[in-house]
């Protein structure tokens, strides 16, 4: 076992972050030695929130040597060489012009993937892009573009397809455990940028900029989704969608959206958020998929120390609260594990010359489905939905 950090992160109106760490544990996992190689040289580039998990995943990797890492802010910084890197730059384009590498993890906001991915073609370093890949569809095909013609990978960070519950899902259902799946539901739920109330920080500015980050939560969390259903069912079609502002945001903050794929034969559900609840469910994402003999849920495939995490993450805060320090950010381990896995996946297939196994094609085609879906939600008048009662 290792000990990983994740952060939570402000950001303030010139785009700089906060963070206050969080510690979590993960497994190590197994990452294959290369023969005939010295291991790959990997930089992070932007060490805020998700950029600290891809720090500590690469570190605990075999043959990943983490040289360098990039963050605008100081503090960050600190954390990176707390972390055992040797080199931090407050700039990624100085970092990629002067170290020597075979591949980059873009962590940054979204703003700025397609500035560090041509900086990364133009020293031809391979990179793991975190999710979304680009902000439309437009900028993903420049970027795929440059990345052709500099002759570099493009990785993207879709998790969702390696944690444990929702791969247990896809084993049951390639089983044909419940034979014919006609419908499906899932739903994935988060309380950023806000946090859960209340709120005590201004929000992260560039997150409620659609221009900045492209979009609201169908946005964030919608890409986790269609990634899931064309990996579970093929080629999908957006059918009907609606978005909704509850906190008068210039983002959405809710959306539901009606999914066919016409391969399997299934209509699927979805409904993401991000909602100031006071507690979070456990589990924020719920993938249910009804069989004609039977029913598959992600929730049957929980990894069995999960509550007994979460429990202690729980004891753990409370203990920290009385002590007036940090209350840690709470991480599930198999969260964790999934982005180690994640990265690890991308740095073996470039080691042995392959393709990543979620690459940039597939990045991009998640950002046509949500475009697909915010062209049918622009169509649909809000004044011809009713609105339902909600419980008190």
């Amino acid at each position: 076992m290792i000990e990983v950090s994740r952060g939570r992160f402000v950001y303030d109106d010139d785009n700089k972050a906060q963070a206050s760490l969080a510690v979590g544990q993960m497994h190590t996992g197994v990452l294959s030695r290369w023969a005939g190689s010295d291991g790959l040289s990997v930089a992070i580039l932007g060490v805020g929130n998700i950029g600290t998990v891809h720090l500590k995943s690469a570190l605990a990797m075999d043959d990943v040597t983490v040289v360098a890492a990039a963050d605008a802010v100081a503090e960050n910084r600190t954390r990176a060489k707390r972390a055992g890197v040797d080199r931090t730059y407050d700039d990624y384009a100085a970092l990629l012009e002067a170290e020597p590498l075979d591949a980059a993890v873009i962590a940054l906001p979204p703003f700025l993937h397609a500035d560090a991915l041509e900086r990364a073609a133009e020293a031809g370093v391979d990179v793991f892009v975190e999710k979304p890949l680009a902000r439309s569809t437009e900028e993903a095909d420049r970027m795929l573009e440059t990345a052709e013609q500099a002759g570099i990978a493009v990785g993207v960070d879709h998790t969702l397809r390696y944690q444990p519950d929702i791969r247990g899902v896809k084993r049951e259902y390639e089983e044909g455990r419940v034979g014919y799946v006609p419908y499906a539901s899932l739903i994935r739920l988060n309380d950023d940028p806000l946090g859960r109330p209340p709120a005590t920080e201004r929000p992260p500015s560039w997150q409620h900029d659609p221009e900045a980050a492209g979009g609201g939560s169908l946005f964030e969390l919608g890409v986790h989704c269609f990634d899931v259903f064309e990996w579970l069912f093929g080629e999908c079609e957006i059918k009907c969608a609606t978005t909704d502002s509850t906190l008068e945001l210039p983002v959405e903050d809710a959306a539901t959206v009606l999914v066919r794929a016409p391969e399997a034969g299934a209509t699927i559900t979805l409904h993401c958020g991000n909602y100031q609840w006071e507690e979070l469910p456990a589990v924020n994402t719920r993938l249910r998929l009804e069989g004609v003999t039977g029913t598959i849920t992600n929730t049957d495939h929980l990894p069995s120390n999960f509550y007994v995490s979460a429990a202690k993450s729980a004891i753990s805060n409370v203990v920290r609260r009385v002590q007036g320090t940090e209350p840690t950010v709470y991480g599930p381990t198999f969260y964790l594990q999934a982005h180690y896995n994640a990265l690890a996946a991308f740095l073996e297939a470039i080691s042995e010359g392959n393709q990543p196994p979620v690459d940039g094609k597939q990045g991009r085609r998640t950002l046509e489905l949500v475009e697909a879906a915010y062209e049918l939600a622009a169509e649909t008048d809000p004044n011809d939905l009713e609105t339902p009662e909600v419980p008190r």
